[in-house]
């Protein structure tokens, strides 16, 4: 071969690798830009802003990628209204959306215990479950029909019962209360009589301070004092049998999810979990000396619930969960999965948390 032949085959050559490789170059360089929408106003701490927040998360997962996954973030009512998450991704209007499973109790019965369980697992146990006993494989068969891939993105921790206008004292003080309060909760102070309403962070106060609802349940000190809950209420009971952790659900659109390259998805899910911890924390860290404040300084009455109304409320939750999993074989399968969990992470907590906090740490 002459050198001009030479040269063109060599070119020639080069010219196929390149074609070959171009390809996966693009791929691994392609851009993709998001959007998440909140059930949850703007500004709102820990739920929209702030440290393990979501719009945390957006910042984290674009410098973790390099800028290759950018994802803009809209709080309640700045694209879509607060509770139409679901349905916006679902549908692919926005690729991802931040709240709490049992907003969605009406389409999916069984996403409530992916929130939390009243009378339930605590922050590690849920997390356990979720992570490592089956949890997320389930939460994730559940949404596949409506074509959402869900993952744990916050949790607050352990909340409060809530606030009140009037003390509660016996179990038929509940009788004709309006309450807001979601998520399997609702469906037990139900049968106590309680006419159960569920509105937006947003709205309760408003809705407390006119009267409108007689009672309000949100999160916890730092959460409820920024609402000016303290102002429409001064019973604020302790602490929530009802929301022994409350995760914040993030989900993604399946189709949009499966465009990702395996390496973003990876960023996506250790962004998460990141946020999971550095939320939880962050509560954990707040809630003191809103709690001192609320009772020394503003004039609130705290405490726990008399013991015959959380008994009571104990044998009702059993009763509720039992028939929800006996009408409905979803909500059992998940419901089957978390009470064996609880049941064997009860035994180590009873025999180490428990202990810590009762008995050595005191």
């Amino acid at each position: 071969m002459d050198r001009r032949g030479f040269l063109g085959a060599g070119l020639a050559g080069t010219a196929a690798v390149a074609t070959i490789a171009a390809p996966h170059v693009a791929r691994a360089q392609q851009t993709f830009n998001w959007k998440m929408t909140n059930a949850y106003g703007p500004g709102a701490p820990f739920y929209v802003a702030g440290p393990g927040s979501p719009t945390y998360f957006c910042e984290l997962v674009g410098k973790m990628s390099g800028g290759r996954l950018n994802i803009q973030h809209f709080a309640a009512g700045e694209l879509i209204p607060a509770l139409e998450g679901f349905d916006a991704v679902s549908s692919g209007t926005v690729e991802m959306n931040a709240a709490n499973s049992y907003f969605w109790a009406g389409k999916v019965p069984a996403a409530q215990f992916f929130t939390c369980v009243p009378f339930g697992l605590n922050f590690q146990g849920q997390n356990a479950w979720i992570y490592h006993g089956g949890g997320l494989k389930l939460w994730e068969d559940l949404y596949e029909p409506f074509n959402l891939v869900p993952m744990p993105l916050g949790n607050t921790g352990v909340q409060m019962s809530g606030w009140f206008r009037k003390p509660i004292e016996k179990v038929e003080d509940f009788k004709g209360l309006k309450m807001r309060i979601p998520g399997l909760a609702g469906k037990v102070y139900a049968q106590l009589g309680v006419d159960v309403k569920l509105l937006p962070g947003g709205e309760i106060f408003p809705a407390l301070e006119r009267g409108v609802i007689d009672a309000a349940e949100f999160v916890g000190p730092y959460q409820d004092r920024r609402l000016g809950l303290q102002k429409a209420a001064k019973y604020y009971y302790t602490t929530g049998w009802h929301e022994p952790n409350n995760v914040t659900e993030l989900v993604v659109n399946k189709v949009a999810w499966d465009s990702l390259p395996d390496d973003l998805k990876e960023i996506v899910r250790a962004a998460a979990a990141a946020c999971n911890v550095l939320s939880h924390t962050w509560c954990e860290a707040t809630n003191g000396e809103a709690m001192t404040d609320l009772v020394k300084n503003q004039g609130v009455i705290a405490g726990p619930l008399p013991a015959p109304v959380v008994e009571k409320l104990r044998e009702i939750t059993k009763k509720t969960l039992a028939d929800m999993a006996a009408a409905d074989p979803k909500v059992k399968t998940v419901y089957d999965s978390f009470t064996d969990f609880a049941a064997k992470h009860s035994q180590w907590a009873g025999l180490s948390e428990a202990v810590y906090q009762t008995q050595i740490r005191t």
